[in-house]
């Protein structure tokens, strides 16, 4: 069975909001929470972009036993890995051993703000690689210092770490990301439902191994408004990764989405009240072999009454496909 999630969407939520929505996740029956890191939102219509890991320290105290995770950090720009390190020990802490450490190589969008210009995904990937390697040993505990070809650590050490570690997914495509990172992470982060990624993960992993994915769905008593507001707030959604790793802003993500019609999101992203309809657009990640999968509920407008009155039978539905 296919463990049902629910997405902090940081970019279009406010902190004290999302906390509200995390606690009502927990008891909607959630097995999971998810939370973006994002520095910007994809859309100026969305219109928020929170800390993640501040928020994610406060969900810790305000939930009990759901799992939580990063969806995805990129510990290679905006954070040094050292820094990412003792996030991860941190909150593992405080959220009594129910946090996962998702990492990624990161979006343009995120990252440019400190000023380090772009690097090609073939450079960003060697940045990926070597900070997993560097985390890990931080969170052994021990005194580290690094000489890498990307990253310096002096003499670092961690003094808050958990007995049981911190577990690492990391977000990749490609039969050559398999090869590459499943030697050093734990679980498997996929954007899209490809199932000769997820089987090649699993060859390397046969046995206690994840794989995390994300759906949008945008559930409202009236299908029109539904579609509206994903068409506002989520047409960047269709553009691939492979373009929207690489857009830098906000306006860029307008321009490149002036011509996205209402009807063509509405035709990628399951609209409306009907229950079924959205729980079938779940499908292809359960064939694909998925075995977690998060909820993203489009736009804060309604998240309570999505929380209160859809989520939990959502959840069942997509449970029992």
């Amino acid at each position: 069975m296919m463990r049902i999630g629910y997405t902090l969407m940081t970019e279009q939520s406010g902190p004290r909001e999302l906390l509200r929505y995390a606690a009502a996740a927990e008891d909607a029956g959630f097995d999971f929470e998810l939370s973006s890191d994002h520095y910007s939102p994809w859309l100026t219509e969305q219109g928020h972009s929170p800390n993640a890991w501040v928020l994610l320290g406060a969900v810790a105290q305000a939930t009990r036993d759901v799992e939580l995770m990063t969806f995805v950090t990129c510990p290679t720009m905006r954070y040094h890995p050292a820094v990412v390190a003792q996030q991860a020990a941190t909150l593992q802490l405080l959220a009594d051993g129910r946090f996962t450490l998702g990492l990624g190589s990161g979006e343009n969008l995120n990252e440019h703000v400190v000023g380090e210009g772009w690097p090609s995904i073939a450079l960003r990937q060697d940045l990926l690689e070597e900070a997993v390697h560097i985390i890990r040993e931080l969170l052994t505990g021990d005194l580290v210092t690094w000489e890498g070809d990307h990253y310096r650590v002096d003499s670092a050490r961690l003094w808050d770490v958990p007995d049981a570690g911190v577990e690492i997914g990391v977000a990749l495509s490609g039969d050559r990301g398999v090869a590459r990172f499943a030697p050093i992470a734990d679980h498997l982060v996929q954007a899209m439902p490809d199932g000769d990624v997820v089987r090649g993960w699993s060859r390397e992993h046969p046995r206690g191994s994840r794989v995390y994915g994300q759906l949008p769905v945008c559930w409202d008593p009236d299908e029109q408004t539904a579609i509206e507001r994903a068409h506002a707030e989520f047409r960047w959604f269709g553009g691939g990764w492979a373009v929207n790793a690489d857009l830098p802003t906000p306006a860029g993500f307008a321009a490149a989405t002036r011509f996205v019609r209402p009807e063509d999101v509405a035709s990628s992203i399951a609209c409306g009240p009907d229950l079924d309809k959205l729980a079938e657009s779940a499908r292809p990640f359960l064939d694909a072999g998925f075995t977690d999968l998060a909820i993203v509920q489009i736009g804060d407008h309604h998240q309570d009454r999505f929380l209160a009155e859809a989520a939990r039978p959502l959840a069942e539905r997509m449970r029992s496909l």
